[in-house]
C-alpha cells in the first residue's frame, strides 16, 4: 500500500510542456526565424497560386486538377498547424504549450496527415483510371465520384485520430516535461510518459499501417498497373505524354511517405531526438513548400494557365 501511495506521489500532473525545437542551436534562432518565415510564405504562396488557377481556367476543369486544388488547401491547413508555432517560439523564445493546446495540434496533425495520406491514394487511382481506362474515364471520375472520394479523404481519419489522441494524452507524464521536437508528435509525447506504453506504441503502430501503408499500397499497386500500360503504348511520344502525368505525382508521394514511413514504422529502438526532427522537417514542411513547384514545374497545363494568368495581369 506505501509503495502505491509513493509512486501516486512520484507522478505530477503536468500542466504544460516545454517544446525544445532548435534551442540547441542558440547563436541560430535569429536565422532560422528568417528561413521558416520565408517558407511559410512560399508555400501559402504557392498552394493559394494552385487553388486560384484551378478555380479560375476552364482548361483546368477536370478531376485531376479538382484533386490538385484539394491537396493545396489541404497544405495549406497542414503546414498551419505546425510552422506558425515554430516562428512563435523562435521569435519569442518562449517554448511552452499547454496540454490542452498540445493535444489539438497533435490531433489537427494526425487527421491533415491521415488526409494527406487518403488524397494522395485518389489522386494515384484518378491517373490509373485516365491511363488504364481512358474510354471509362469520363463514366468513373464523375462528379458525384470526385466529391466522394474527395469527401472521403478529409474526414475518414477524424474519429481514429480524435481517440488516438484522447489515448495518449490520457497517460501520466512523469519523466519530463520538456518535449524534445519542434511540434507536439506522437513519438516525442509517448517518450515522457511514466511506466509501460507499448500497448499505446502498438495502437500507433496499427494506425500507422492503416493510415500510411494502406494507402501507400495501393498507390504501388496503381502504378504498377499505369507503367504495364505505359509500356505498352505504341509510340515513344505517346508513352513520355503519359508517364509526364504521372511523375509529378509520383515525386510527391515518395518524398512524403519515405519520410512518414520511416518516422512511424521503423523499430523504436532505431529512434532518436536528432533524426525524428530531420525527417518531420521532410514531411511537415520541406513536402508542402516543394508540391507546388513539382506540380507547377512539371505540368505544361499548370504552366499555360499561370502565363494567362499572368498575362491578364
Amino acid at each position: 500500500m506505501k509503495s502505491e501511495e509513493m509512486e501516486a506521489d512520484n507522478i505530477s500532473t503536468v500542466m504544460q510542456f516545454v517544446l525544445l525545437g532548435f534551442s540547441d542551436l542558440p547563436n541560430l534562432q535569429g536565422l532560422l526565424f528568417g528561413v521558416f518565415s520565408l517558407i511559410y510564405i512560399i508555400i501559402l504562396t504557392g498552394n493559394s497560386l494552385i487553388i486560384v488557377i484551378t478555380s479560375l481556367d476552364p482548361a483546368l476543369k477536370k478531376p485531376m486538377y479538382f484533386f490538385l486544388a484539394n491537396f493545396s488547401s489541404l497544405e495549406i491547413f497542414y503546414v498551419s498547424v505546425t510552422l506558425p508555432r515554430i516562428l512563435v517560439n523562435l521569435w519569442t523564445q518562449d517554448r511552452s504549450i499547454s496540454v490542452l493546446n498540445c493535444a489539438a495540434q497533435m490531433c489537427f496533425f494526425l487527421i491533415l496527415g491521415t488526409t494527406e495520406c487518403f488524397l494522395l491514394a485518389v489522386m494515384a487511382y484518378d491517373r490509373y483510371v485516365a491511363i488504364c481506362n481512358p474510354l471509362h474515364y469520363p463514366l468513373v471520375m464523375s462528379q458525384k465520384t470526385c466529391i466522394q472520394l474527395a469527401v472521403g479523404s478529409w474526414i475518414s481519419g477524424i474519429p481514429v485520430q480524435i481517440g488516438q489522441t484522447c489515448q495518449i494524452f490520457s497517460l501520466h507524464f512523469c519523466n519530463s516535461n520538456q518535449i524534445n521536437h519542434f511540434f507536439c508528435d506522437v513519438p516525442p509525447i509517448l517518450k515522457l510518459a511514466c511506466g509501460d506504453t507499448s500497448v499505446y506504441e502498438l495502437s500507433v503502430y496499427v494506425a500507422a499501417l492503416l493510415f500510411v501503408a494502406i494507402p501507400f499500397m495501393l498507390i504501388l499497386a496503381s502504378y504498377s498497373k499505369i507503367i504495364c500500360s505505359i509500356l505498352r503504348l505504341p509510340t515513344a511520344r505517346g508513352r513520355t505524354k503519359a508517364f509526364s502525368t504521372c511523375s509529378s505525382h509520383l515525386l510527391v508521394v515518395i518524398l512524403f511517405f519515405g519520410s512518414t514511413i520511416i518516422t512511424y514504422l521503423r523499430p523504436k529502438s532505431s529512434h532518436s531526438a536528432g533524426t525524428d526532427k530531420l525527417l518531420s522537417l521532410f514531411y511537415t514542411i520541406a513536402a508542402p513548400m516543394f508540391n507546388p513547384m513539382i506540380y507547377s514545374l512539371r505540368n505544361k497545363d499548370v504552366i499555360a494557365a499561370l502565363r494567362k494568368l499572368s498575362l491578364k495581369k
